[in-house]
């Protein structure tokens, strides 16, 4: 009986553990994308020649950006 309530906590507290190293997961992804790779991206198009693909993407990024900031 002792060991299926140590079972039931071990599982309780690494799937808590693992849920939370999920969330910081993405919350890096999501930081490396809108720092890193994003401009990268926009500034790849630039040089390659895509201006007319390039912007358009930036100025609905902009919007998107404008709308969706948390008011301090």
């Amino acid at each position: 009986m002792l060991s299926l309530l140590f079972m039931i906590c071990v599982f309780w507290i690494f799937g808590k553990l693992f849920i939370f190293g999920l969330r910081a997961a993405w919350s890096v992804s999501k930081l490396l994308l809108t720092v890193v790779l994003w401009p990268v991206i926009l500034i790849g198009m630039l040089i390659g020649g895509l201006l007319h693909l390039a912007f358009p993407i930036l100025v609905i990024a902009g919007i998107w950006a404008l709308f969706t900031s948390r008011q301090q």
